[in-house]
């Protein structure tokens, strides 16, 4: 997916919007403090995830951000795992919210979604700042290519902090059913931490452009990715330049991170599961019907999704997906515009003509 150079810039301040009231299980809730320090110089990051808050990949993040003594870690997080929600939340009702331990970073987790979860984060009601520097959401556990992105919870807790003006960060790894362990996740989030560094590093200069966030996946073996293994440290942009505007520089940052734009068809792949419908008919009792005491043999069909090792989707290798099966780390610039391919739009401008020529009602 391209970045567009002529987006607006989202404004600082947060959008305001309606906020179902808060329950929460702790007094002074704004007040808590971790057993964490607090220093002011390091920049102050938020994690988020779709996992739940127990998830193994939200914990490897957490604990690696927090080994390196660069930031100040603070998590708030689903309270159960809220896979696949997209950027729902919630409208109606009270979201519960509990601090919970995690050694040196303030942690919350929610009732609500990761959206829900950014959103209250960023009202200033859990935490002491007002503003993170960044927000990183992940480390999901599966890859987030092509339409679903608008299916991931992951990809919409970083949706919403960029909505809300907060550069963001949505990190997935490639997790593949009988190679993947848990501790693949430590070694992907590792393997991220260049990218983050360099995010951090042009946000405290001021540096940093403006009108997307990061979606970044990791291969399914994180320690051999091949965007790592370059001598020569730098985005390799492996899009033609017609179709991906030029990346400023962070050659000092040690990255060796490919760019690969949004393949569309890749989300059949379901981030190397493909997901299938299975249909099973169940009978239940026969009820009376409500004339003449009639009998109605009624059945529920019950729908499961499986989950299949097929993969499937584009696999050009300037593409999210293709890059990813190729063992590279991809980073796609993500926004809020829908975009559309030039013949597509074309086509629409033909349609629109000809209903404008016929009328509404004689189209119909």
């Amino acid at each position: 997916m391209e970045s567009d150079a002529n987006s607006p810039k989202i404004p600082d301040e947060a959008i305001e919007q309606p906020r179902p009231e808060v329950t929460s299980s702790n007094s002074n809730i704004s007040e808590q403090q971790s057993d964490g320090k607090v220093d002011d110089s390091r920049p102050t990051l938020l994690v988020t995830n779709d996992d739940g808050i127990d998830a193994p990949g939200i914990r490897a993040l957490v604990e690696v951000l927090l080994e390196t003594g660069r930031y100040n870690v603070n998590v708030c997080a689903p309270d159960s795992e809220k896979s696949a929600v997209g950027h729902s939340v919630t409208a109606r009702g009270n979201i519960t919210v509990r601090q919970v331990e995690i050694k040196g970073a303030t942690a919350f987790e929610l009732s609500g979604t990761p959206a829900d979860c950014v959103s209250l984060s960023l009202s200033g009601a859990l935490f002491s700042w007002s503003k993170p520097t960044l927000v990183i959401s992940g480390i999901n556990k599966g890859s987030n290519c092509g339409y679903h992105i608008i299916y991931s919870g992951t990809v919409a807790g970083a949706r919403e902090a960029f909505i809300c003006g907060v550069p963001s960060i949505a990190l997935s790894y490639n997790w593949t059913r009988g190679e993947s362990h848990n501790t693949d996740f430590r070694i992907a989030v590792q393997a991220c931490l260049p990218l983050i560094d360099a995010v951090l590093s042009h946000i405290m200069k001021g540096s940093y452009p403006q009108g997307f966030f990061l979606n970044v996946d990791v291969p399914v073996n994180p320690g051999q990715h091949k965007g790592t293994s370059m001598i020569i440290t730098k985005w390799e942009a492996v899009t033609p330049k017609n179709r991906l505007p030029p990346v400023s520089s962070v050659d000092d940052q040690g990255i060796g991170i490919q760019l690969a734009q949004l393949g569309l068809e890749a989300s059949t792949a379901g981030a190397a599961r493909r997901l299938n419908s299975a249909a099973k008919n169940v009978e239940i009792e026969s009820i009376a019907g409500p004339e003449n005491g009639a009998v109605l043999d009624l059945q529920y069909l019950l729908f499961k999704r499986e989950i299949s090792e097929h993969e499937y989707g584009e696999e050009g290798d300037d593409l999210d997906f293709g890059a990813l099966q190729e063992g590279y780390i991809t980073v796609t610039p993500l926004g809020l515009k829908s975009h559309i391919q030039s013949d597509v739009f074309s086509s629409f401008k033909n349609w629109v003509s000809i209903v404008a020529e016929l009328g509404v009602t004689s189209a119909l």
